[in-house]
This record gives C-alpha cells, sequence and structure tokens, in this order.
C-alpha cells in the first residue's frame, strides 16, 4: 500500500516503507522502497534537472538559472583550490556532487510534510564513515607507513608519545562522526524548532480575533526562522564540504 502522505511534519524523520515486491527469485527477493529511498532519487533527478535546465552551450546570454550554477562552481573550485591546492582538482567532482546533494537535501527538508533526507542519521553518518575511510585509504596509498606519522606531531618529546598518539588518535576517529553529527544535529534541531512553534502559532490563529491579531507579531518572527533555516541549509552544505576538503589536504599533505 502506498504512503505517500505524512500525518506530522515530525515523521519528515523516520524512515517508513512505501512499498515492496516479493518475488520466489533467487530464493526470495525482496525489494523495499523506502521514503528515504525515493526522495533520494527525487533529489538526484532535481539536481540533474537543474544542471540541464541551467545549461548556457547553445545560449548567447546566460539565464539566471546559468549564472547562478556558475557562481556556485566559482566558489566551490575557490574552496578547493584554498584547501586542497590547484593541483588537486581531480577532486573537485566530488566536491561538486556531495554540496549540490546536502544543499538541495536540506532545501527540499524544509517543504511542509516533506521527508528530511539529510536528518536521516544512517545517511549523514554514512556519508561521515564513508567519507572517512576514504580519506584513510588515499593517505595511506599515498604516504604508505609514514601515514602513522599523523599521530605523533612534530618535536614530542619520547615520554608523551604514547599519550598524544592516543589523544590524537581518538581525535582523528571522531571524524567518522563528528561530520555527519555536525550535519544532523541542525536540520533536525531547525526543523523541530519549527514545528513546535507552528503548533502554537496554530492554536494561537484559531482563537478569538483579537488574539489572532496580537499574534501575527510572533507569527512575523517564524517567517524569519524559516529565512535563518533556508540559509542554514546553505551554510552547512558549504560547512560539510568545506571540512571535507579539509580533511583531503590532511590526507594529501599529511598535517
Amino acid at each position: 500500500m502506498f504512503e505517500f502522505f505524512i500525518n506530522s511534519p515530525l515523521a519528515q524523520f523516520e524512515v517508513t516503507k512505501l512499498f515492496g515486491i516479493s518475488a520466489p527469485v533467487l530464493g526470495n527477493l525482496n525489494i523495499v522502497i523506502t521514503n528515504l529511498g525515493l526522495y533520494s532519487i527525487f533529489i538526484l533527478l532535481v539536481v540533474i534537472g537543474i544542471h540541464y535546465y541551467g545549461n548556457n552551450d547553445y545560449n548567447l546570454i546566460p539565464s539566471k538559472w546559468s549564472i547562478s550554477l556558475e557562481s556556485f562552481f566559482a566558489s566551490l573550485i575557490s574552496m578547493v583550490r584554498e584547501q586542497i591546492g590547484s593541483h588537486n582538482e581531480i577532486y573537485f567532482p566530488f566536491i561538486y556532487s556531495l554540496f549540490f546533494f546536502i544543499l538541495f537535501g536540506n532545501l527540499i527538508s524544509n517543504i511542509p510534510y516533506s521527508f528530511a533526507v539529510t536528518a536521516s542519521g544512517v545517511v549523514t553518518l554514512g556519508l561521515s564513515f564513508t567519507i572517512f575511510i576514504g580519506v584513510t585509504i588515499l593517505s595511506l596509498s599515498i604516504h604508505k607507513i609514514k601515514f602513522f606519522s599523523f599521530f605523533i606531531p612534530n618535536g614530542t618529546p619520547l615520554a608523551l608519545v604514547p599519550l598524544l598518539v592516543l589523544i590524537e588518535l581518538i581525535s582523528y576517529l571522531a571524524r567518522s562522526v563528528s561530520l555527519g553529527v555536525r550535519l544532523f544535529a541542525n536540520i533536525v534541531a531547525g526543523h523541530t524548532l519549527l514545528k513546535i512553534l507552528s503548533t502554537y502559532l496554530y492554536d494561537l490563529f484559531s482563537g478569538t480575533l483579537v488574539i489572532a491579531i496580537i499574534t501575527l507579531i510572533p507569527f512575523s518572527i517564524f517567517l524569519a526562522l524559516i529565512g535563518l533555516e533556508l540559509a542554514v541549509s546553505l551554510i552547512q552544505a558549504f560547512v560539510f564540504t568545506l571540512l571535507v576538503c579539509s580533511y583531503l589536504k590532511d590526507a594529501i599533505e599529511l598535517h
């Protein structure tokens, strides 16, 4: 049975089964589509569609979409060059794709009764852990055994080496979680706050005419918070990709 409608705005944080297909193939083949999978595919199609629509190959005058995409491109390529180095632009397609996936995941989650992909721990921690593993493998492939010198700062007294290695190792392993938790916490906190405020405002607007008129004041603050949440959607996408660039720089230059 299809369940495309969400009964509560807070349900946008819950991964639920939309429909599934079971077939007696290869034992017992069971294909399940969840709201997480559906919205992830939708985000992918939106990103591809916007880039296709903003394509300016055959137009003399660029469209607004094309100008916007070129602005994002310029900002992201500048970030990669400053953080990783101009000779490491090979990582730019990954950074660019990651940024737009997180950006549109954040923006779509602001639509009432939609599903917040970037507020799902499966997605954020999955991205964080996968990037951590990839960066570690990259560093090992470049520096080999020298990679482990990353955990021993230069000039460390021999007596402090075991303690500092433990501290640096814990700090390094924390990257696999902190990257995803930061994004997850910001999106969940903002959406939860808007849900609570919207519930109270709805009750106030349902009261008498005088109370409804007075409620216009906190309602204007609520609208400002919605604008702030949209800004946070963009900022968190930049912060996430900036930290990934920083991790790549550490892996390549080993410091």
